[in-house]
């Protein structure tokens, strides 16, 4: 069988009732779960998506609060669930297949438009009962604390100075810990081009196992640091006061990015690094902070 063990495949043909004839790994993501575009016998295609191994019992906790989304969370920006088989080890997610999709980029204005919607009506869509709080990421989230206490890695990226930091770092601590997270709202968490896609002038988000109830704001703000480096407006032009989540972010990623690489994820520090270049000139702009002055500042920043 293609791309796909043996195993999971007969899990898989039992759970659809129709037996695998072939599969296509899919590498999108940066999470070590392991993902297949499966066509079925009598012609269906399906999206499965499952742990890697009995080593990576993360993956398999992301898998069960994801198929919780799926199986809770009624929405035109919701793939279908198809299938769901937890044998306790790799669980195994079965999502409608979006191969026909759109998935950006290169960003359109109507691209952008749809998203926009799309994020709106996660917004105001029931939360799920038992959602966890957005405000219990905070600690997760407060960088710019972690930072204090080892600056190291930060500014091993060549952004910033010492001296800039010295200067900037208490501003940042400030309002990063002030920014409100609180809130009634359904939350995506984790917006990226990576994790939606674009049909028939929708857009549909996948990934969803951070879900939670917070501030409304939150997953577009997340979304534009992306949208930027991928040829989009500059997060002020969509955004122009962020109440904050603009340092929030930029120190979540400020804090992560100079890390070392994770071996079963290798490309999350680059995409961190990415969020970060982003970002932080968005903080630095809302809070009148000086520019970024280190060697590794890119062009434009």
């Amino acid at each position: 069988m293609p791309d796909i063990p043996t195993e999971l495949a007969g899990r898989l043909g039992r759970l659809m009732g129709r037996a695998v004839i072939g599969a296509t790994a899919v590498h999108r993501g940066y999470t070590p779960a392991e993902r297949w575009v499966v066509d079925l016998e009598g012609g269906a295609r399906v999206f499965a998506k499952s742990g890697a191994d009995s080593a990576t019992s993360a993956v398999a906790t992301w898998l069960r609060r994801e198929h919780e989304a799926y199986a809770h969370i009624e929405a035109d920006f919701m793939p279908r669930l198809l299938g769901w088989e937890d044998d306790g080890v790799a669980p195994l997610l079965v999502l409608e297949d979006l191969s026909d999709a759109r998935w950006p980029p290169p960003w359109t204005a109507e691209a952008i438009a749809a998203v926009r919607s799309t994020l709106t009506s996660v917004a105001g869509t029931a939360v799920p009962a038992g959602a966890p709080d957005l405000e219990a990421q905070r600690e997760r989230l407060s960088g710019w604390a972690r930072i204090a206490s080892d600056r190291a890695p930060f500014l091993g990226l060549g952004l910033v100075t010492e001296a800039w930091l010295e200067r900037a770092l208490p501003v940042l601590l400030d309002v990063s810990a002030r920014t409100e997270l609180r809130g009634d709202s359904l939350v995506h968490f984790d917006v990226r081009s990576d994790n939606l896609c674009l049909r028939a002038g929708r857009a549909l988000l996948i990934d969803w196992p951070g879900y939670a109830r917070g501030n409304a704001l939150f997953d577009l703000a997340s979304w534009l640091p992306s949208l930027w480096r991928e040829g989009g407006p500059s997060p002020w032009e969509v955004l122009p006061e962020s109440e904050g989540l603009s340092t929030l972010l930029a120190g979540y990623f400020a804090a992560q990015a100079g890390l070392p690489p994770i071996p079963t994820a290798p490309g999350v520090r680059d995409i961190q690094r990415a969020q970060l270049e982003a970002a932080l000139p968005w903080a630095v702009r809302e809070l009148g902070l000086p520019a970024l002055d280190g060697a590794a500042v890119p062009q434009g920043r």
